[in-house]
């Protein structure tokens, strides 16, 4: 798990830095992050109804607060991340 790709996403979500939010979609390596990534973007730009687009924002970011939870209780499982 590399925890820089969730910071990253909380960071491009929080600042509306959609191309890099794509850009990070493509190249993470989680491939939950990536698919939560792809939904919220797809609605953020074809949705009408903004209570589609608040429910997958609001998923995006439980999984990122949930992934890094995660990685902080198990950090050894991240050992082999930092280079």
């Amino acid at each position: 798990m590399n925890t820089m790709d969730y910071d990253r996403a909380l960071y491009y979500t929080h600042r509306s830095e959609w191309d890099n939010l794509l850009i990070l979609m493509v190249r993470t390596k989680d491939d939950l992050l990536s698919k939560k990534i792809e939904y919220f973007l797809h609605a953020y730009h074809f949705e009408h109804d903004y209570s589609v687009i608040e429910k997958r924002l609001t998923s995006l970011l439980r999984y990122i607060d949930h992934a890094t939870e995660t990685a902080e209780q198990f950090p050894e499982d991240n050992m082999y991340h930092l280079t």
